[in-house]
C-alpha cells in the first residue's frame, strides 16, 4: 500500500518543511491537490508553488498532481515542467480523454484518471490499457476533512476486477488510488477491496500527534 500524504492539509505556512518530514518518514509520494476555483469550489496552488517544492525537496519524492481544473488539456505541461512525475485528470473536466492521456505520457509523466463519487467507471475503462492509476474520489472534491462515502465500494471492486482481467491477459497493471476520508479505521478495508494507493490528509497532518506517530497508527492498522 502506497501512502500519499495530501500536502493541502499540512501547514501551508511551512509547506516545504512539512513535506520534508513526510519524506523523512519514508513516504515517497506527495499528493498535490490543484484546484482552480472553477471545476471545484476552492482555489489552492499551481506550478510556481510546485516548482518551489521540487527545488526544496530535490528529485526524491514522487509529485502526484491531482488536477481539479477545467483546462488540464491546455496546462498539463506546466505541471510536468514544475516537477510533477504523475498527473491525474478528471474525466468530468476533459473533452478528449484519450488524447490527453497520450499527451501526458509522451511528455514524460505517468498518468491517471479521476472519477468523482457519482461518476460511473465506464470512461476509465475506455482508457484502462493506457493509464497507470485510477483515482476514486470517496468524497466530493474541493475541500478536506469530509467523511468517506461508503457507496464507492462497488465501484472499486468493479475496477479491481477489470484491472485483474487486464493483467491476466498480459496487459498493464493499474493502481487504484482512493482520496477522501481515508483514516486508520478504514484503510485496511480499502486494501481488501483492491486499493493499492491511499491519499491521506488529516489522518497524517493534524495537531493532535506528530506525522510519524500518525503514520505508525496507519501502519499498525495495515498489519
Amino acid at each position: 500500500m502506497i501512502i500519499a500524504p495530501s500536502v493541502l492539509t499540512a501547514d501551508l505556512s511551512d509547506l516545504a518543511n512539512a513535506c520534508q518530514k513526510a519524506v523523512d518518514a519514508g513516504l515517497d509520494w506527495l499528493h498535490l491537490d490543484v484546484m482552480d476555483g472553477n471545476f471545484v469550489p476552492n482555489l489552492t496552488f499551481g506550478p510556481p508553488v510546485i516548482k518551489a517544492l521540487r527545488k526544496a525537496l530535490g528529485d526524491g519524492p514522487v509529485f502526484d498532481a491531482h488536477l481539479m481544473i477545467t483546462n488540464a488539456e491546455q496546462s498539463f505541461q506546466q505541471y510536468i515542467d514544475a516537477g510533477c512525475n504523475h498527473i491525474s485528470v478528471h474525466v468530468e473536466a476533459v473533452t478528449h480523454l484519450h488524447r490527453l492521456v497520450t499527451a501526458i505520457r509522451e511528455a514524460g509523466a505517468s498518468v491517471g484518471v479521476v472519477l468523482n463519487p457519482a461518476t460511473p467507471i465506464d470512461a476509465a475503462l475506455e482508457v484502462l490499457s493506457e493509464i497507470d492509476l485510477i483515482l476514486i474520489m470517496s468524497v466530493n472534491p474541493g475541500f478536506g476533512g469530509q467523511s468517506f462515502i461508503p457507496s464507492v465500494e462497488k465501484k472499486i471492486r468493479r475496477l479491481n476486477a477489470a484491472i485483474q482481467e487486464q493483467v491476466s491477459a498480459g496487459g498493464r497493471p493499474v493502481q487504484i488510488q482512493v482520496d477522501g476520508g481515508v483514516k486508520s479505521h478504514n484503510i485496511a478495508m480499502l486494501r481488501d477491496w483492491g486499493v493499492t494507493n491511499c491519499v491521506v490528509g488529516s489522518g497524517l497532518f493534524n495537531d493532535s500527534r506528530a506525522l510519524i506517530d500518525n503514520l505508525a497508527i496507519i501502519h499498525k492498522a495495515l498489519e
